[in-house]
């Protein structure tokens, strides 16, 4: 594990994916950020998404070599449940030496085509 613990290692990838978000959504701005104390562990009740300022979307990021899909959908709905929150459930993921450009997005097929609509709207 090359000397990296996995908390750290997800902890670099929520300031990853605040970074990536920041450059290449928001003109480089500080408006996405990693969410203080997310990471699960004693406060996997608090229901906190892994990134803030994110809006409509409620991201849970997993940095991992094997990921489970139904089981990181599922924490990101309870948490979803209990902040009472209206925003969209997406993980996302990447393996250790993947960029993170070439991360996975996972999300619920009518999510999907709820976006899938916008964009097609958008576009006539």
């Amino acid at each position: 594990m090359s000397g990296s613990s996995p908390k750290r290692k997800g902890d670099g990838y929520e300031r990853e994916l605040a970074k990536y978000f920041n450059e290449k959504v928001f003109d480089g701005t500080d408006q996405v950020q990693r969410m203080p104390l997310s990471g699960g562990g004693a406060i996997k009740s608090s229901g906190g998404s892994d990134l803030k300022n994110t809006p409509y979307i409620y991201v849970e990021a997993k940095r991992t070599e094997k990921f489970k899909i139904h089981e990181s959908m599922r924490q990101v709905e309870e948490n979803i449940e209990i902040s009472k929150s209206e925003d969209m459930p997406v993980v996302i993921t990447r393996r250790n030496r993947e960029i993170t450009g070439n991360s996975l997005c996972v999300l619920r097929l009518d999510n999907f085509l709820q976006l899938y609509e916008l964009l097609i709207k958008s576009r006539e």
